[in-house]
């Protein structure tokens, strides 16, 4: 018999954060309300209060799936977009042992998916690209755990083994969002806008030295 789903960590919790976790049926169903978003490989997803992971996990399994489907007979391009997913995934969150585990939630799924072991270049990619996608701070502050504004990377695929880095703040996203597109679109038509950092494109080896 499965053991119950545990949604709370401790009352402590719960009483000073508020820390309740949603049900793994209930994210099914409300991923399922954009299932076409979350089976777009290039699609992003920030989640404000990630937690541990109960929503970016099953977001990024929908994602990988399709890079199964795409491009299971060529590895090159399998690695290259299952990265590209993992890639499109955010999260902030204010509990530092939460997005720790995030973290090694995401790297666990994407290395199970490949098949990695820790002394992997892709392995120590996925940890450098999840270090920038997954912050601890304060959603609602728009700072980081070290005072800092948030800042995200937009990731893009340029094929060919290249990837393109450009840094957004999350506040400047976050008006963005608010007027029209969504998160990190590529047509950008006002300054505030502007990356704050572009980088030139880097292979995985790049990414993970």
């Amino acid at each position: 018999m499965t053991p119950p789903e545990k949604l709370v960590k401790s009352r402590r919790r719960v009483a000073e954060h508020g820390e309740v976790f949603t049900p793994a049926w209930l994210v099914q169903e409300m991923l399922d309300l954009v299932k076409s978003e979350t089976e777009r490989i290039d699609s992003r997803f920030l989640e404000p209060a990630c937690g541990s992971g109960n929503f970016l996990i099953p977001i990024l399994e929908r994602k990988l799936a399709v890079v199964q489907t795409r491009y299971g007979s060529s590895e090159f391009e399998r690695r290259h977009y299952a990265l590209l997913a993992l890639m499109c995934v955010y999260g902030i969150e204010l509990l530092p042992d939460n997005a720790a585990e995030c973290r090694s939630r995401l790297l666990s799924t994407f290395a199970t998916f490949l098949n990695l072991e820790r002394a992997d270049a892709w392995w120590r990619c996925a940890e450098r690209v999840l270090a920038l996608n997954i912050i601890e701070g304060n959603a609602l502050t728009v700072t980081a755990s070290d005072g800092e504004h948030i800042t995200f990377p937009q990731w893009s695929y340029l094929g060919r083994g290249k990837f393109q880095r450009r840094d957004f703040r999350y506040d400047a996203l976050s008006q963005q969002s608010s007027t029209q597109g969504t998160l990190m679109e590529d047509f950008i038509d006002h300054e505030v806008f502007v990356p704050v950092a572009t980088f030139a494109p880097m292979t995985v080896q790049k990414l993970a030295a």
